[in-house]
Parts: C-alpha cells; structure tokens; sequence
C-alpha cells in the first residue's frame, strides 16, 4: 500500500490572460496529484501550457480559478511575502537559462538562497561547499559563471535549488541548452536527489528524456491534461484521473 502523501495537489486550475478583447487560455482546468519522492514529467509541445503549469505549482504564479495545495496548505490566497517565503523553503527552481548572477562566485550563487531564509553566514558557507562538492565542482567553487560551462553553470544551478534542502524540485527544461552527454550527467544528479526522496517535476518537451527518468508523465495540449502514462514493472501505460 503507498503510504506517501501528496506533496503538491491542483485541483481544477486554470491560468487566463487578456490580450485585448481575447481570452488566452494558458492552462484551462488541469487536475494533478504529485506525492512525494514522485519524479513527474510535464509534457507537450510549444503553446500546451507546461510552462504556465509548472509556475503555478511553483507559486511563481496565481491561478485565475481552481485551488493550488502544497504540502496540504492552500497556496492560492497567500500574499506575495508569504508565497516567497512558502517558495524559498518548500521548493528549488532550476531553469533552462541557468540564470546565474554573473558577478558572484558559484558559492555565493548557491549561498544566495539561504540569505533569505535567515541562514548564519557559517551555515552558509558550510553548505554552499558541500552542495558544491555533491554535484563535482569542488575544484571550481571560486569561480564565477562566465569561467564556468554550461554544465557546470547547470550543476551550480542544481545545488542552488537545494540550498534550503526543499522538498520539491521544479527543472524546466534542464537539459535544454546543453549536448547530450552533458545533459545526462545533469539528469543524473536529478535522479540521485529522486533517489535520496527529493520530489522531482521536470517540464521537458522531450519524450526521451521524459520516458527515460520520469516515474509519471502528464501530457498537456491546448491548456489541459489530455492523458497521463506511468512507469510499471513492464513498461509504460495509461492511467485515468491520475489514479
């Protein structure tokens, strides 16, 4: 029987936006459950609403309608200060652009976080290095993005998404602007963090990568859910209502 609880529940969300007398339906009532330690793949092609999707269960957005949970707790009516704070503790962002802030170091990138989780400078430190070290970059923890390649720009971005231990990790097209060899080495520090109990949702448009890491796969289309396919013992099939 599983035990594990849901970690991020959205229940009939919708995303709309006005573009003069249009209504864009970004994301047009989606229902997900993600329980923890899940490694969940967001599919679709340009235009689905993934990307729409993945900012609201990060609480980078709010929901036109529908109601949002995170770890139980409904997100939807927080104010901006409480869902920063709800985002720097509960989740860790990783992006395709990397979005490095050039003039600091890759330990004081990772350290960014925890400053505003009032974490003591030592602690800091301490655990920029060791998240530093974890995804093999012990020898370039001084330098600053621009010296770094866009592996190592990405690993960095990796242990500045764990730097306040979240619970969820949301990666947004990871592997995007990296060659194949070096997107795997970046998919498997993802996989390890998976295996360690970190709760994993990936937004890719990339089926391989999908169906070759992901545990669960929501397909999106037009705004909406349009199946859902799980890993089995033989191989992958479709669910109904993500049960």
């Amino acid at each position: 029987m599983d035990e594990k609880k849901n970690i991020i529940v959205l229940k009939d969300v919708a995303k709309h936006y006005s573009m003069g007398h249009t209504i864009i339906k970004a994301v047009n009532g989606i229902n997900l459950k993600i329980k923890e330690g899940d490694f969940v793949a967001i599919m679709g092609p340009s235009g689905s609403g993934k990307s729409t999707a993945m900012n609201l269960i990060g609480s980078l957005d709010v929901p036109t309608k529908g109601e949002i949970y995170l770890d139980n707790h409904n997100i939807c009516h927080l104010s901006e200060s409480d869902l920063a704070q709800v985002r720097g503790r509960k989740i860790g962002f990783i992006f395709q652009q990397f979005n490095l802030i050039p003039n600091l170091t890759a330990k004081e990138n990772v350290m960014l976080p925890m400053i505003f989780q009032e974490v003591k400078e030592a602690e800091r430190e301490e655990r920029a290095q060791k998240l530093l070290e974890t995804v093999e970059l012990k020898e370039r923890i001084n330098h600053y993005p621009s010296e770094l390649s866009g592996g190592e720009q990405q690993r960095v971005a990796i242990a500045r998404a764990l730097a306040n231990d979240p619970e969820v990790i949301l990666a947004d097209e990871p592997t995007g602007n990296l060659d194949t060899k070096t997107g795997e080495k970046v998919m498997d520090f993802l996989n390890k963090f998976n295996e360690k109990g970190k709760t994993v949702v990936m937004v890719t448009h990339d089926n391989e990568l999908a169906q070759g890491h992901a545990k669960i796969i929501y397909w999106l289309k037009d705004g909406k859910i349009n199946k859902i396919t799980k890993k089995g013992k033989s191989g992958w099939k479709s669910i109904k209502n993500g049960k």
